[in-house]
């Protein structure tokens, strides 16, 4: 069986109440968990949780919520430990039902640019490629090129982030943000994984090691997880060009 499994806490280190904050017309955790519901390859929904909002949401959905122990649940907790716990917890309940999972369909619930038919892809790319660990949607963002990265120093001056000299002769670099080519970025809306990738997660490729190593792209665009408030309106762009309407209390 397929399983989705989506995470998020009562607590935001960005902004308060991001994760229930309406957008057009629904809180943002509603999008990812319909997209995985909506899914025609998913079985289950879990919601990994300290949040009464987000059970309550979770539960409306019916989706079956685990509860997210406090210490997995703080500002300094690492989202793949609360997959794996989370994983953890089905799997248990999987194998006391004679069941096993397939693949694991992880979600963030502040992550709301993801779409069923995207969930599909991922599994099915996994399906023809075994050799694979895990596939990921991405967005193009070329004026985020590591080329463009800068630190301030101590000196209270800017500095490159990353040596010049790690993209090639700095003879040959130039302003134009296309110079590099194609900068693809994980957009945290969706990771479709084997479970070895949660039962190896030190394994993976940092950041995300949930990941796995061999990680297919998924290519989409605009796709984030909202960190800030401000990136609320690029997120109900991205929603409308799908064909969300937006609800209204008529």
């Amino acid at each position: 069986m397929i399983c989705a499994l989506l995470i998020g806490r009562e607590g935001s280190a960005s902004f308060r109440g991001k994760n229930v904050s309406p957008m057009l017309g629904r809180p943002l955790v509603e999008y990812p968990l319909v997209a995985a519901k909506q899914a025609s390859t998913v079985g289950r929904v879990y919601v990994s949780t300290d949040s009464p909002s987000l059970s309550a949401i979770a539960r409306s959905l019916d989706c079956t919520v685990i509860e997210r122990p406090a210490y997995l649940a703080t500002a300094q907790s690492h989202g793949e430990d609360a997959f794996v716990h989370g994983y953890k917890t089905i799997r248990a309940e999987m194998l006391s039902n004679n069941e096993s999972i397939e693949l694991m369909v992880l979600l963030f619930a502040n992550a709301a640019t993801v779409r069923a038919e995207t969930i599909d892809q991922g599994v099915q790319v996994l399906r023809e490629q075994p050799e694979l660990d895990s596939a990921v949607t991405v967005s193009c963002y070329n004026m985020w090129s590591p080329l463009r990265a800068r630190r301030i120093g101590l000196d209270g001056l800017l500095h490159p982030f990353v040596p010049f000299e790690a993209f090639g002769d700095p003879s040959s670099l130039n302003c134009d943000r296309d110079s590099q080519g194609d900068v693809w970025y994980a957009d945290m809306g969706l990771s479709v994984v084997r479970p070895r990738c949660l039962e190896q997660i030190n394994a993976g490729l940092l950041p995300q090691k949930w990941m796995g190593q061999r990680i297919f792209p998924l290519k989409q665009w605009g796709g984030l997880d909202v960190d800030y408030e401000w990136q609320m309106p690029q997120v109900e762009f991205w929603l409308r060009a799908h064909g969300v309407v937006e609800k209204r209390d008529d």
